[in-house]
């Protein structure tokens, strides 16, 4: 679904607008921190509170940056009941549930609700390309086994499957399916879906790269991989987004251009678990398949970070008057 088009059959629900403001915002994509390659909990609640402290709306958990495939059952458990814990209803705790399988699933999805979760991410099955007939059949099984909010996760980089229109739409029928997490790159898509779905579903932009348009055309918010090493320079692109203040937001998202190239020089999540090491001193330890950047890589990212300045808070990069930093 590059382009998002067509006309929708039904009627469709109005959304609720509870879990979609909830839901809306600044939501971190959080990694998964690993130590000698086991996960390493107080590093992990640390990114937590930092991400908090910092002004997130939202934490997803255990998701593509979370490196979940990797990670084991009583992991997984164990990672969403700390995070839960340690957020404290401060923000959304969402968790990434999605598999090629719908009955495994299920079981992640229920597994999450008993541990706390505010929501399921749940992204289109891969490797096994379902028709579209299936998707719908995988996303209404889900919903009916939980009563957690879910966003459908759109990644056709990742799972060789998108979403029709009319499939969307007939998400869109079942009240715990809010919204949709677009990393499909396209920048008009929020425009395009705002068009057709109107208010009732949540449009949350994927990609860092397309963030700022998304958002600016009708996006609801962004799911991010660098407002985990970036977080208060996310915070001021989402007021600027919320405030329709295309000036500031399209000044922020020119200066992240350097960030956007260094971390598409290697597979998420490894350029953000290196700038992780480089500014949070965190380890950059990745599990098998996945391998650390190279060290050209690794220059980049520094040099990209650099020109931010710490924390992404260098006045000479970022002098708006409008950007009220966070301490």
């Amino acid at each position: 679904m590059t382009g998002y088009s067509g006309s929708i059959v039904g009627s469709g629900k109005i959304m609720n607008q509870l879990n979609s403001h909830r839901f809306s915002g600044l939501i971190t994509a959080l990694v998964t921190p690993f130590k000698d390659n086991a996960v390493d909990y107080p590093a992990l609640e640390n990114l937590v509170e930092w991400q908090i402290q910092s002004g997130v709306d939202g934490l997803v958990v255990c998701g593509t940056t979370g490196e979940a495939p990797t990670l084991h059952w009583d992991e997984r458990l164990k990672i969403i009941k700390a995070c839960v814990s340690k957020a404290k209803g401060r923000v959304s705790i969402i968790v990434g549930t999605g598999t090629n399988s719908t009955d495994l699933t299920v079981s992640h999805t229920c597994s999450a609700a008993a541990c706390g979760a505010d929501a399921a991410l749940i992204v289109t099955p891969y490797y096994n390309k379902p028709s579209q007939e299936g998707l719908a059949r995988h996303f209404e099984t889900v919903a009916a086994s939980t009563t957690l909010p879910i966003i459908a996760y759109s990644v056709p980089s990742r799972t060789g499957v998108e979403f029709t229109v009319n499939t969307l739409d007939r998400l869109a029928q079942i009240p715990s399916i809010i919204g949709i997490k677009d990393a499909t790159g396209n920048e008009k898509g929020a425009e395009q879906l705002r068009c057709i779905f109107g208010d009732r579903f949540l449009l949350l932009s994927g990609s860092d790269e397309t963030a700022c348009t998304f958002n600016l055309s009708g996006g609801d918010g962004f799911i991010s991989v660098i407002s985990n090493v970036l977080p208060h320079i996310y915070v001021a692109l989402r007021d600027a987004c919320r405030q329709d203040d295309w000036s500031t937001a399209t000044y922020i998202d020119k200066k992240l251009q350097p960030i956007y190239r260094a971390f598409a020089l290697d597979t998420n999540p490894c350029p953000v678990k290196y700038a992780l090491k480089h500014r949070r001193e965190m380890s950059d330890d990745v599990r098998l398949p996945l391998v650390p950047v190279s060290a050209d890589t690794a220059a980049n990212i520094r040099q990209a970070l650099d020109h931010m300045g710490s924390d992404g808070r260098n006045p000479e990069c970022l002098s708006l008057p409008t950007l009220a930093w966070r301490v």
